[in-house]
């Protein structure tokens, strides 16, 4: 069985959790805790040296890791019961780049690692934080929203979700979390109400974990 190394509230975490639900992948969980530092012990950089979550286990030992190219190998390695890629070269591209507006330029600046980090460096409180990781969701998704304006259906590139959708889902989380007004950007709004009603995305959410904190 897989192993899939995961916190909770971890966007990264949350992407390859969807792409395992929607293929109905069977995984063992193991939560690291980047609250209390786990992924900087010497144990778990053993696994992963950069000591970031998510980290895979395969079931011959081998470990992978950062989202992308984990969700990218489980596509390649099992296209059943749901694709996650576009069978039309362009559509595929366009739907890897629009996860990686996401993931490589939306999403890093607002780690763990970075809010830490300007807090202590730059004497930024909560509210300060939260303008921080506001302003850069908002410029991020002023671009993707004109993309999610022009779909022709529910989804972004196709009758189902996949790699955008799977990006995008837990970067609406992370948006509500900082008070970013989703009104503002009704056809990404519109995508990700069409995704949680979906019980794989619904078994992925952040709530739904075991590490999860108790409501």
């Amino acid at each position: 069985m897989l192993t899939l190394y995961s916190y909770w509230r971890s966007s990264a975490s949350y992407r390859v959790r969807i792409a395992l639900a929607l293929k109905d992948i069977a995984y063992e969980q193991v939560p690291v805790s980047l609250i209390d530092g786990e992924q900087a012990t010497d144990d778990f950089k053993a696994l992963n040296p950069q000591g970031v979550v998510p980290a895979m286990r395969l079931t011959d030992g081998t470990v992978l890791t950062q989202s992308i190219p984990i969700i990218e190998y489980l596509e390649e390695a099992d296209p059943a019961p749901m694709r996650l890629l576009p069978d039309d070269a362009v559509d595929r591209a366009r739907a890897r780049a629009f996860a990686a507006a996401i993931a490589c330029d939306v999403h890093p600046i607002q780690n763990v690692s970075v809010l830490k980090y300007i807090r202590a460096e730059y004497g930024q409180d909560d509210e300060g934080v939260q303008a921080w990781c506001a302003h850069w969701i908002e410029r991020g998704f002023e671009a993707l929203e004109r993309i999610a304006s022009v779909r022709a259906g529910s989804f972004l590139y196709g009758d189902t979700p996949g790699l955008a959708e799977i990006c995008l889902i837990p970067q609406v989380y992370n948006a509500r979390r900082f008070g970013v007004n989703m009104d503002r950007y009704p056809g990404l709004r519109d995508v990700d109400q069409a995704c949680t009603s979906i019980p794989a995305f619904e078994a992925a959410a952040p709530e739904c974990q075991p590490d999860a904190p108790d409501p």
